[in-house]
């Protein structure tokens, strides 16, 4: 599995040489698939980025590669679930990125995790296509920290297989498809409890939508239209007692877990998106020629869009800080899960907003032609609106970094 060959990338430099003939054969292996060790061609800069995360970038735009606009656009019409990407991702391993090696997984982290998901975004997937996986990637977390060796056991390997989908959320996503779903549900009645949030258990259970007491409702939504959202109504849906992940009682702790993990995610895939669209706009700028020269040449048209790949490059240090933070808090003590908190919660507004600017220019720069679904870039604005909405929106991080940092009262 190529997450595996990355992991074993980690060794230090003394155990690399005892390990020479092994590390050899990695990296024959990797030449014989045609990794480029030429930097990329996209316009986001790649300094500073680890080995690992680049060799992630590398493999996987090889993957989108196989998987054009056209294949995006029509999948956003048909409202298609995209089963090929899927499949070829699990494929190589990527389902369980950030998932124990003991389990199948690569054992790498969240900052391996969000560079493979902006990179799915930035090879003109968009949402839609990092959100196929999104859910496996961080919905997974809790249930790789919190669950039985047992439960582990039965419920992780074919998740990272591919064979199964896993599902989370309120606006559930990909529950069309999915065979599993993360299910947070109150078992202490609310009058029982102090606070709303106490009395939730956690779940990993079997998503059988023909059983008796559930309902399930596609949601027509604006943009990532090939990954479906759903409503799912349960009414004296029986599950076994055994899903049960922790303690009772303690679900929504350990749900915060994930919490996170996820903001970095769609941090990245929005990144991700700003960057495609900017990419994009930059190239019609230098092709479209009025006047007897290119559009690209007036400071109108060219300094928003330095402008956008400014704010691009600010939250893109800003996400990759936090995932940083998240994966050494796991080792380092001294790093507080407040830290971490703010680090991911910031990361995620400034990504959505660059991301929402980059795409919006984008569109403009095109003039008409943006208007035109065959640039794609009016598929990128319908989709940009998601980071800034999901998982929180910016008013509750607002709210959370005045309150957590800046110490002042409590708004509501």
């Amino acid at each position: 599995m190529i997450p595996r060959l990355l992991r074993r990338s980690l060794l230090s430099s003394a155990s690399r040489q005892a390990r020479m003939p092994r590390i050899a054969a990695d990296e024959q292996w990797l030449q014989s698939r045609s990794f480029s060790a030429s930097p990329s061609s996209k316009i986001m800069d790649l300094s500073c980025f680890s080995q690992n995360q680049l060799m992630v970038r590398d493999a996987i735009e090889k993957i989108c590669s196989n998987f054009p606009d056209e294949y995006w656009a029509e999948h956003d019409e048909s409202g298609q679930y995209p089963h090929e990407l899927h499949a070829a991702l699990a494929k190589d391993g990527w389902i369980g990125i950030a998932l124990p090696e003991e389990l199948g997984g690569a054992g790498l982290g969240i900052s391996e995790a969000t560079m493979m998901l902006q990179t799915i975004a930035q090879s003109g997937a968009g949402l839609a296509g990092a959100q196929s996986i999104h859910a496996n990637v961080y919905a997974t977390q809790p249930v790789a920290k919190f669950a039985t060796e047992e439960q582990r056991q039965q419920m992780l390997p074919r998740l990272i297989a591919g064979d199964y989908r896993v599902c989370f959320g309120v606006w559930i996503s990909s529950a069309q498809v999915a065979r599993r779903m993360v299910l947070l549900a109150r078992t202490t009645p609310l009058e029982e409890v102090k606070k709303p949030s106490e009395g939730l258990s956690l779940f990993f259970i079997d998503f059988d939508k023909d059983a008796p007491g559930l309902e399930l409702r596609k949601i027509k939504k604006m943009g990532g239209r090939a990954v479906d959202a759903n409503e799912v109504f349960f009414d004296n849906y029986r599950i076994p007692s055994d899903s049960l992940i922790g303690r009772e009682g303690d679900g929504f702790k350990i749900v915060l877990h994930g919490m996170n993990a996820e903001r970095c995610l769609l941090a990245g895939e929005a990144l991700g998106l700003g960057y495609v669209a900017l990419e994009k706009a930059a190239k019609y700028a230098k092709e479209r020629i009025v006047f007897g020269r290119p559009i690209g040449q007036n400071q109108a048209i060219a300094h928003p869009l330095a402008d956008a790949y400014m704010n691009l490059e600010a939250a893109k240090l800003a996400t990759y800080h936090a995932t940083n933070l998240y994966d050494a808090s796991k080792t380092d003590k001294s790093i507080t899960q407040k830290a971490v908190g703010v680090a991911c919660n910031s990361a995620k507004y400034l990504a959505a907003e660059a991301a929402f600017t980059a795409c919006e220019r984008a569109v403009l720069t095109h003039g008409g032609m943006g208007y035109a679904q065959e640039y794609n870039v009016e598929r990128y604005l319908r989709e940009c609106f998601v980071p800034r909405i999901a998982p929180v929106s910016r008013e509750m991080i607002m709210n959370y970094v005045s309150e957590n940092v800046l110490d002042l009262p409590r708004s509501y």
